[in-house]
Order: C-alpha cells, then sequence, then structure tokens
C-alpha cells in the first residue's frame, strides 16, 4: 500500500510540473526583462527620450525586415531569431543633474537579483559609466542589460532570450538599440576611425 501512495505522489507530482511547464518557463523568461516604467518621469526634463518596446511577437515581424540576400542583414535576423524582446530607454538631457542615484536604483536592485553577473564595468571621467551585465540560466545566456551613464545621459538596454555573446555587437544601431562601443575593436573599419 505504501509504495502504491508513493507511485501515485510521483505520478501527481509529474503531471503538476507538466502542466505548470509554460507558466515556469515565461516566469523565467519574465525575470531577464527588466522594469524600467520607474524611469518614465525623467521624459519631463528630457532634451531627447528614445523608448523601444519589441516583444516576441514584434520581434518576429521585424526578422521579415531583414533581407536574407544582404550578408549584414542575414546575421542580424539569425541574431534575433531566438530573441523573446529589446527594450531601451534613452534619455538625453541639456544639462547636468536632471536625474540622481535614486533614479538608477530601481534597475540595480533588479541586476542584484539572481542569475545577473555584471560582465563589464568601465567609469570614464569624460565619458561616463557603462556596465553590462549577463543573466544566466544554467550555462546559457538568457537575457543581457547595459546601463551607460553620464551627466547629460541615461540609457537602459534590455536583451531578453538567449544572446550569443561573441555575436552581440552586431546589434547595436539595430532595433533601437544604441552604438555602446562595446563592440570589439577588431570590428571597427578604418571608416569608423575617423568619424
Amino acid at each position: 500500500m505504501k509504495t502504491l501512495f508513493h507511485i501515485n505522489i510521483r505520478t501527481a507530482l509529474a503531471a503538476l510540473l507538466l502542466s505548470l511547464a509554460p507558466v515556469l518557463s515565461a516566469h523565467a523568461q519574465q525575470d531577464s526583462r527588466i522594469q524600467m516604467g520607474a524611469l518614465d518621469h525623467l521624459a519631463a526634463k528630457a532634451s531627447q527620450t528614445v523608448d523601444v518596446n519589441i516583444d516576441e511577437r514584434l520581434m518576429r515581424l521585424a526578422a521579415r525586415v531583414f533581407d536574407d540576400k544582404d550578408e549584414d542583414e542575414r546575421e542580424v535576423k539569425k541574431l534575433i531569431a531566438n530573441l523573446k524582446g529589446v527594450y531601451v530607454k534613452s534619455f538625453e538631457f541639456e544639462t547636468e543633474g536632471q536625474y540622481a542615484a535614486a533614479d538608477i536604483e530601481p534597475i540595480r536592485t533588479q541586476l542584484r537579483g539572481p542569475g545577473w553577473t555584471r560582465l563589464v564595468n568601465v567609469t570614464s571621467k569624460k565619458e561616463g559609466m557603462l556596465e553590462v551585465y549577463l543573466l544566466f540560466n544554467g550555462d546559457v545566456v538568457g537575457g543581457l542589460a547595459v546601463l551607460h551613464t553620464d551627466d547629460k545621459e541615461l540609457t537602459v538596454v534590455n536583451i531578453v532570450g538567449p544572446v550569443d555573446v561573441d555575436k552581440l555587437a552586431r546589434l547595436e544601431g539595430q532595433l533601437g538599440i544604441p552604438d555602446l562601443g562595446i563592440g570589439s575593436p577588431k570590428n571597427k573599419t578604418k571608416n569608423d576611425d575617423e568619424k
């Protein structure tokens, strides 16, 4: 009787886990999305605001826009094929001091959460601070966040879904993702250096 009871419990648990698998998967995906609503009040102070919200449905639509005949566009299309979303908030200000550390704290709190690891931290008196975070689901990168701050600018980029870190720089300048300079120097051309 005890064995039959344990078998029924195991069967019930297995059925419960199978029924919850889509919910658990959605929850894991949701964890890689950074909530940026706390920054919305900065739009009133900014001279320029960028707000990009591309969810999975729009990501599939965006993939159709890229031309398979063009090598660069084909590569970008491959990169975004498995992404679940791209979210960007960027504010440029005319004068310094338009945002405080407290405005960024809700973002930083999320990036200190489970699974997030800071990969890059660059501080420059001239160009501000650039931080790159990865969200690991086991050994797989399940999301990415970039935080760039300087005296007159604040940018947060969040890519949800599996990210190929080696090819990430190709997404700069695409889908509303600003050029943050995270590409390797060997990817730059002579013309880029002359600009």
